[in-house]
Formats: structure tokens, C-alpha cells, sequence
């Protein structure tokens, strides 16, 4: 569906952005310590190294959504509630871990931060309890 469609292409919208966000905050910390970055290094840096390490499950699951809504053919129900889900659990769940903490350091630090957050709270929340379904 079209819809379903729309609605992943919503919500990895606001999760680049919400990336970009919090890659930006990382990258000026990791360049008070180290000294300025360029684009070419910050990938590498955002791929190997372990201060960017937290960032990778955000990246994989935009780059996920983004080869759902890409592929040629439909998209199964079950594909559209899992990408919503994800996305859910990811920035809403209080489950311990790496990128739960730092994501709340982030929120609490960064008007930026909080303003992409509620970009994709916005969308997760007009997707409904099961987004696939509208």
C-alpha cells in the first residue's frame, strides 16, 4: 500500500534526522578531544569506532526502513508493524543498554535533540498502536 509506503518514508525522515542530530553532538565531543574531523573520517569514525558505536543501531534501522520502502515490490503488513515497532522500542523503551543512556543524556542536553525526538514521536504516534492497518 501507497499509505504504508508514505508512512515508513515519514518515519526514516525524522530518524536521518534525529541521526544527524545526535551524530552532529557526538562529532563535537569526539573533535574536543581529538581535534577537527573530516567528513571522510567522520563515516569511518561512525562504522569502527567505539565512541560512534551507539549510533549504529539508529543507522541500521534507517537504512532497514529505507530498503523496505525502496524495494520494488509490496510491502508486507508485517514489514510496515516491525519498522514501527523497532523504532518504538528503540527511542521510547526503558530496556538498559548503550544507546537507551546515552539517547537520554542527549535528550536531556540538547534542544535539537528534543525537537527531532518529537519529530518522530509525532510520526509514531499517527501511525497508531498498528500502523500497517490504516
Amino acid at each position: 500500500m501507497d499509505q504504508d509506503r508514505d508512512r515508513l518514508r515519514a518515519l526514516s525522515t525524522r530518524l536521518l534526522r534525529l541521526h544527524g542530530v545526535l551524530l552532529d553532538r557526538e562529532r563535537l565531543a569526539y573533535e574536543e578531544r581529538h581535534g577537527s574531523v573530516a567528513s571522510r573520517e567522520l563515516l569511518h569514525l561512525l562504522l569502527h569506532d567505539e565512541q560512534f558505536s551507539w549510533l549504529r543501531s539508529l543507522s541500521s534501522m534507517i537504512a532497514n526502513i529505507d530498503a523496505i520502502v525502496d524495494a520494488d515490490e509490496p510491502i508486507p503488513l508485517e514489514s510496515v508493524r516491525g519498522a514501527f515497532r523497532a523504532a518504538y522500542r528503540l527511542l521510547k523503551s526503558d530496556e538498559g543498554g548503550d544507546f537507551r543512556d546515552k539517547y537520554h543524556l542527549a535528550l536531556q542536553d540538547s534542544p535539537d535533540v528534543i525537537m527531532a525526538h518529537a519529530a518522530v514521536s509525532r510520526v509514531l504516534s499517527d501511525a497508531g498502536p498498528d500502523p500497517g492497518t490504516r
